[in-house]
């Protein structure tokens, strides 16, 4: 197969791109920093012109490297909302963000209702403004007529992919993949299509939303003009990224699990057929192929590496690094706790009203203290539901595969493998998303891209059992604390 993959991958903090050549070398990358906006005490979105202007901007970059692109393959932030004008193609409204929590009045409505065991079985998401589908019901109600247009085809919705592809071909194919449309509440997991209970619960038109494919259609070719690019080259993949992250690490079968360390987290593996979590997870699709659907379970950590960025900001450091080094000054956290509520808690607590708590001050406590306090509550929360995950399969994950920004954390990658008592094994390539999303890609079309050799970082635990569970038992207090 003559020329490269391009991959795509649109994140919350960042919009990257790489030019993968087919024995895995990378070619050409790109990347450009997304800004987010926060109109209220709880909300966040970004513009969505602005998303697609980044896109482009790192598409214009990795095409000026003068190689031939042979597809595309594309991951995405996901449950970020987006809904457009058919004709014109242009938003008719903000990308409402995962983390935003504006529909929460309609979640706790629908839970009062009695309809949250209903949503769980249909769509193995609980009620939480995470989702789309309240998202979805939100920005259709920002203006009196778009419902009604809706109704004559005016307007189209969906998540960040369907709205990049709708750009990249130029209007002419409004899909997504399953495990996209898996994080909607919209789609059910039996019949792996649009659920109109669920559209009727929420609100949300069936007409808007965009075809399901497998994550490995032919989703489209590139329109010309509508970038750099050559029109005809086929966009042959689409995944959400914490989905194109398992896929980059190769986990193709159940016992291995991922956990991508960005803005929030995710953590993820593939269960075969659906596991119905008792531990506060969601059953997801992993992805789709020609050959059949795989299950998943999850858990997403609202607010992560964000903390660590917001404790930074606090402290008037210029970044993650200068906290990290802060942080590192100090043995440990002097018995200071954060808990990084900052957009109420995910997995497993799934607490919409708790808040940003800082415990256990002292007249000995520092900066430095608080700096690593920060840190530690990334690796607590990721703690949470790995041991959540554990309960959900009844049987012991061996080790933890990482990626994202905050998995380059050395300081945090350890205390992680001590949380957890597994060894926590880093690969060489940041760029993991965009990685699974390329090799997808070249798989639609029909050649496989070169892995590497799975060269990386094993970080191996080293803390006693008593520290463990004295540091554990610090965390569950605050955690209490943070949800009263």
């Amino acid at each position: 197969m003559a020329g490269a993959i391009l991959a795509i991958d649109q994140g919350t903090s960042n919009t990257k791109a790489l030019l993968v050549a087919p024995d895995g070398e990378i070619l050409a990358r790109a990347s450009r920093p997304m800004e987010t906006s926060y109109p209220r005490p709880g909300w966040a979105e970004q513009s969505a012109r602005g998303l697609w202007a980044s896109v482009l901007a790192v598409i214009d970059e990795v095409v000026a490297a003068g190689h031939a692109v042979a597809g595309i393959g594309l991951s995405n932030q996901r449950e970020s909302a987006v809904i457009w004008d058919t004709a014109s193609g242009e938003p008719l409204g903000p990308c409402v963000l995962w983390q935003c929590g504006r529909s929460a009045s309609r979640c706790e409505a629908l839970k009062a209702q009695g309809h949250e065991a209903e949503v769980v079985a249909r769509t193995g998401l609980a009620l939480n403004p995470m989702f789309s589908a309240g998202k979805l019901a939100w920005l259709l109600d920002q203006d009196p007529t778009l419902r009604e247009r809706a109704g004559r085809g005016e307007v189209k919705a969906g998540t960040v992919d369907a709205w990049l592809l709708w750009k990249l071909t130029g209007g002419r194919r409004h899909a997504t993949d399953h495990s996209n449309a898996s994080r909607t509440q919209l789609m059910n997991l039996q019949t792996l299509a649009w659920d109109p209970e669920m559209a009727r619960l929420f609100d949300v038109p069936l007409t808007v939303l965009p075809e399901i494919a497998p994550s490995d259609s032919l989703f489209g070719q590139t329109a010309a003009g509508a970038t750099t690019l050559p029109a005809g080259v086929p966009i042959h993949a689409i995944l959400g990224d914490s989905h194109a992250a398992l896929y980059g690490h190769g986990a193709e079968s159940p016992g291995r699990v991922k956990a991508t360390c960005g803005t929030g987290s995710s953590l993820m593996t593939v269960t075969g057929a659906r596991v119905r979590s008792a531990h506060g997870l969601s059953s997801t699709i992993a992805w789709s192929r020609s050959s059949g659907v795989l299950h998943a379970l999850e858990g997403n950590i609202s607010v992560s590496g964000q903390a660590v960025a917001f404790v930074a900001q606090l402290l008037g450091l210029e970044d993650e690094a200068a906290l990290t080094a802060l942080a590192a000054s100090v043995p440990d956290s002097g018995g200071v706790c954060v808990v990084p509520a900052l957009a109420g808690l995910g997995a497993p607590h799934w607490n919409d009203a708790a808040r940003g708590l800082v415990s256990g001050l002292s007249l000995g406590s520092t900066p430095a203290h608080l700096a690593r306090a920060a840190l530690e509550a990334v690796a607590l929360q990721i703690h949470d539901v790995f041991m959540a995950m554990q309960a959900d399969l009844g049987d012991v994950l061996p080790e933890l595969n990482v990626d994202g920004g905050a998995a380059r954390n050395d300081l945090l990658m350890q205390f992680l493998a001590d949380l957890i008592d597994r060894p926590v094994h880093r690969p060489d390539t940041a760029e993991v998303s965009a990685l699974g999303a390329a090799r997808l890609a070249a798989r639609g079309l029909g050649f496989d891209l070169a892995l590497g050799d799975g060269a990386g970082r094993v970080f191996t635990p080293a803390m006693t059992s008593q520290v463990r569970e004295h540091i554990l038992a610090g965390w569950r207090d605050a955690l209490r604390r943070a949800m009263l």
